[in-house]
């Protein structure tokens, strides 16, 4: 059984047992979330898609970790004119274990 859910804007196909980064969530290690916006629920009696969420579908979760990514460097420069910007980025993530999927 695996189901499609949203979350930060952007959509995660997932099973029990999986690890999944998702965008920052704010949660403590250990702590438990409920994902509502399930999109598609396929298992032993068939395929369920939503319009645009299954009804009384969710996706339980528990936080294994928060953290940040890797540094991205952004470099902007304009030739012949002598600008140069450099900056750098890290994205903040939540490291979730899938429990269980609820149809």
């Amino acid at each position: 059984m695996y189901a499609v859910i949203e979350t930060g804007g952007k959509q995660y196909r997932v099973q029990e047992g999986d690890i999944i980064s998702v965008e920052k969530l704010g949660l403590l290690e250990g702590e438990a979330y409920t994902f509502d916006k399930v999109l598609m629920l396929a298992g032993e009696n068939g395929v369920s898609v939503g319009s645009p969420y299954v009804d009384g579908a969710n996706v339980e979760a528990v936080t294994v970790e928060e953290g940040r990514g890797k540094k991205v460097v952004v470099y902007k420069y304009k030739s012949k004119k002598g600008f140069h910007k450099k900056n750098g980025h890290r994205q903040s993530y939540t490291k979730l274990q899938i429990r269980a999927i609820n149809a």
